[in-house]
């Protein structure tokens, strides 16, 4: 199989990075295009890829394409390619907000389209995304995907409508996520720690904390309680979250991130 990459920014690369790593396809079997010869070149040094300025070119040789360009780029790149697209190619696009008829309508009803919505932790093979696939791709395509964004971690397939919900709640979070991180370290500087030492504290905390949501599979609620000792230091700290509207603020952040999407 040989895979093709339209844009080679931070999600591409990341993404081919984790192709690569789990073996999934050597690196020769893929090819990506960029605008400047300089992250072309970059590319082929650090990822050992085919690399081409023409998006003709990758658009042709591709038998799987990533349209990994952002939503506003997205139509340019459809006028220029679409001559070049074919009927048994699988066309995935990881752009926020281009539905699935957006791209029908622009390179026609009989391609085979799948929409994907992963996030920047795939950067350490962490990722998470969201996938639905058009009526023309067959259940093994699907699983192929799958395979290859697996290979940055974790993929389901959701219905079209939820990945706008997916950009809220996955796509976009780890920028909640940063922010909650830093705050935390910023206190802990306050208290006295060493701001790396602070990072470290803070990060792996988050990250421990995830694994457990993920692995014991309790409420985060229930987690939540065992952590919360009557009197303690842990029930105080969440008094003054609740008292500041820390869940309220959250759920207006992932709403207003959601409408936007389907706003674009």
């Amino acid at each position: 199989m040989k895979l093709g990459f339209i844009g080679c920014g931070n999600m591409a690369t990341a993404m081919i990075g984790g192709i690569i790593g789990k073996g999934i396809v050597k690196p020769e079997a893929i090819m990506a295009t960029a605008t400047k010869e300089s992250t072309i070149a970059n590319a082929k040094e650090n990822l050992h890829i085919q690399g081409t300025l023409d998006n003709h070119e990758a658009a042709v040789w591709a038998d799987l394409l990533f349209l990994a360009v952002k939503p506003q780029y997205m139509d340019e790149v459809l006028k220029e390619i679409r001559g070049d697209l074919r009927e048994d190619q699988v066309i995935v696009s990881i752009a926020a907000g281009k539905t699935i008829a957006w791209y029908e309508e622009r390179i026609g009803t009989d391609k085979k389209i799948v929409r994907t919505m992963p996030n920047t932790p795939a950067l350490v093979g962490e990722g998470m995304t969201g996938v639905t696939p058009n009526r023309n791709v067959t259940e093994e395509e699907l699983s192929s995907v799958c395979n290859i964004l697996e290979s940055f971690g974790k993929a389901e397939v959701v219905p079209e409508h939820l990945l706008d919900v997916v950009v809220g709640v996955s796509g976009s979070s780890p920028a909640y996520v940063f922010m909650f991180v830093e705050a935390m370290a910023d206190a802990a500087v306050a208290g006295g720690m060493p701001r790396n030492q602070a990072y470290e504290f803070a990060a792996q905390a988050v990250l421990g904390s995830a694994r457990m949501v993920l692995e014991t599979k309790k409420h985060p609620g229930e987690l939540k309680d065992m952590v919360c000792s009557p009197g303690g230091t842990t029930i105080e700290a969440v008094r003054i979250l609740e008292k500041l509207g820390m869940r309220s603020s959250v759920m207006e952040a992932v709403k207003a991130c959601i409408d936007k999407s389907r706003s674009l």
